[in-house]
């Protein structure tokens, strides 16, 4: 493996999951990974996401969404889709990518029915902490040899 793996999270908006992928990349892997994120639909920032991830200490605040338009052309060593829909909808890349899906659940669609802002959030910080267990992982996760993503 390269010493610092080229790696694009993605997700339809870009806005929440692929998000926070990207800042704990960042926060806690920057010496391993090269980690950006992009959607397949861009959808701009989600606040709770930038709220939850500032809670743990990840300022994601001076992100933006991005679409995976914007990378045309962009080696990757690993692109991973963090929702369903980009990983039915994932593009071609170039190259070597290695496409991996590792599928988490979506904190605006499980925070619908919330009965307060609390409430809402809760979700977000379970998916955030999901994410950062993954994150922790890599790049060993990613290592071709191994048969499947965790």
């Amino acid at each position: 493996m390269p010493s610092r793996l080229r790696v694009l999270f993605l997700c339809t908006g870009n806005s929440c999951r692929s998000q926070m992928a990207e800042g704990w990349a960042r926060a806690l892997k920057s010496d391993r990974l090269e980690a950006v994120s992009a959607g397949t639909a861009p959808q701009g920032l989600n606040p709770r996401a930038v709220a939850v991830m500032a809670e743990a200490g990840v300022d994601i605040s001076g992100h933006r969404s991005r679409s995976v338009a914007d990378f045309k052309g962009v080696p990757f060593d690993v692109v991973v889709t963090v929702c369903g829909h980009a990983q039915e909808n994932c593009p071609v890349f170039p190259g070597r990518t290695r496409v991996v899906h590792v599928g988490f659940d979506d904190p605006p669609r499980l925070a619908e029915g919330a009965r307060s802002e609390e409430e809402a959030l809760a979700h977000y910080r379970r998916v955030r902490d999901e994410i950062r267990r993954f994150i922790e992982t890599l790049p060993d996760a990613l290592d071709p040899a191994r048969k499947e993503a965790p």
